[in-house]
């Protein structure tokens, strides 16, 4: 059997109406938190993608059961069996650390390794641990391992970020509602997926109070029950499929999303050329023929330009008339789509964090490979504005966070199918 790859016929506009996923990036840290609430909980509107898979897989080991039907996801959680996850789940995806302040605050105790995923440069943890460390964690990490206990029991504490990471704020909170006492979380993370996080721990019996602000206060409380709940619309998904509109010079409209929520990526369409608004759950985005340039994008913390949308708007821009600057000020390694993009005939040049992009007359299709989420999304997107074919390959990093990607680009009019590469070289032997 051959490595499965998309091969994609650009130069077609897109066009109509698709419904967009449930958010990977809400859904994981939902999944986690169920592991703190007893009963049963379900989870609607879950995206059908390999990282909440792999979600569940460790729901599993930690003795919850888990079955998905559909896109809603039923978790069973009477007694945590163990405490530790095995170093395999761990490294099939990076979200995965969110389970240590969960089962942490569920049993006292948790042990488990450095997470996997997409390799974007450093994504230190160390944030994470201070921040347990400060609710009454005794925690060691030795060769990779992180052992984490509390003898005395949690307690509220005030935590001051660094930085307002999404993953330290949510794994604070995650150990903290159960604590004993009062906690304030300062510099907080602001992204709607916290929102989201703490919607669903209030409606398990949390006392939060500020989330989606820089400042939250946690009243902690004995236990959490499950109930029913249902995963916000992913925004990336939202920007995924408005990119690759505004590459292909069409009109669509998205449903089952919040338009309110990526108001600083809708104002970089809008720079471009793009008449873009939203309605209710609704959000239409009509292209010009040829994009304008934008003087200069910087990803920052939400409500910023979020840094998951760099790679997709940079391979919407390639074929604008002018030049576009990007600054990526959250991850280091976030160019690696860079080359490949490229390889397509596109004119860009990275220096440290600063990547120009001047504007191309056409892309052209060509044999490209994902080596990140958000990238390999990015190359689709080409291929789809491209002159030709393209085909692209390593398609897990874009199963870890698009529910069958191909499938949703064939509903707006796109020429695309997924296939294994040792098919196509046997028809090519063939013919």
């Amino acid at each position: 059997m051959g490595t499965q790859c998309l091969l994609i016929d650009g130069g077609g506009r897109l066009g109509g109406e698709l419904r967009v996923q449930g958010a990977k990036n809400s859904a994981l840290p939902l999944l986690a938190a169920s592991v703190l609430c007893r009963g049963e909980t379900v989870f609607h509107n879950c995206p059908r993608l390999s990282d909440v898979f792999a979600a569940c897989r460790i729901l599993t080991c930690l003795g919850c059961r888990c079955r998905m039907e559909e896109h809603s996801v039923v978790v069973t959680n009477d007694e945590i069996a163990c405490t530790s996850v095995p170093d395999e789940l761990m490294r099939e995806m990076r979200s995965s650390i969110i389970f240590l302040g969960a089962v942490l605050g569920r049993t006292g105790s948790c042990m488990l390794s450095l997470p996997g995923g997409c390799v974007l440069g450093p994504r230190p943890i160390d944030m994470h641990l201070d921040a347990l460390r400060r609710l009454g964690a005794v925690i060691t990490d030795q060769h990779g391992i992180i052992t984490a206990t509390a003898p005395i029991g949690l307690h509220g504490a005030r935590v001051t970020l660094p930085f307002p990471s999404v993953g330290a704020t949510e794994n604070t909170m995650l150990a903290a509602v159960t604590a004993k006492g009062e906690t304030v979380i300062l510099n907080a993370a602001r992204e709607p997926e916290i929102r989201d996080l703490a919607a669903f721990l209030n409606r398990c019996g949390a006392k939060i109070r500020g989330a989606g602000e820089s400042r939250i206060e946690i009243e902690g409380v004995e236990k959490l029950h499950g109930c029913t709940y249902s995963v916000m619309p992913d925004r990336i998904a939202s920007v995924t499929y408005l990119s690759a509109a505004a590459a292909t010079g069409g009109t669509i409209c998205l449903t089952n999303t919040a338009p309110q929520e990526y108001d600083a990526v809708s104002a970089v369409f809008e720079e471009a050329g793009c008449r873009v608004y939203g309605y209710q759950d609704r959000m239409y985005l009509h292209a010009p023929t040829s994009l304008r340039p934008v003087n200069r994008i910087r990803t920052m913390p939400y409500p910023g330009f979020p840094t998951d949308a760099q790679a997709i708007v940079m391979a919407a821009l390639c074929c604008a008339k002018g030049t576009s600057v990007f600054e990526e000020r959250i991850f280091e390694s976030r160019y690696k789509h860079v080359d490949d993009l490229n390889r397509m005939g596109a004119d860009i040049q990275v220096s440290g964090a600063t990547a120009v992009v001047r504007g191309v007359p056409k892309l052209y299709g060509a044999k490209v490979r994902a080596t990140d989420l958000r990238g390999g999304a990015a190359l689709l997107i080409a291929g789809l504005a491209a002159e030709g074919q393209t085909e692209l390959s390593a398609l897990s990093h874009i199963d870890r966070g698009y529910e069958e990607i191909e499938t949703a680009f064939r509903a707006l009019g796109a020429q695309i199918r997924r296939t294994e590469r040792g098919e196509e070289d046997r028809i090519c032997r063939m013919s």
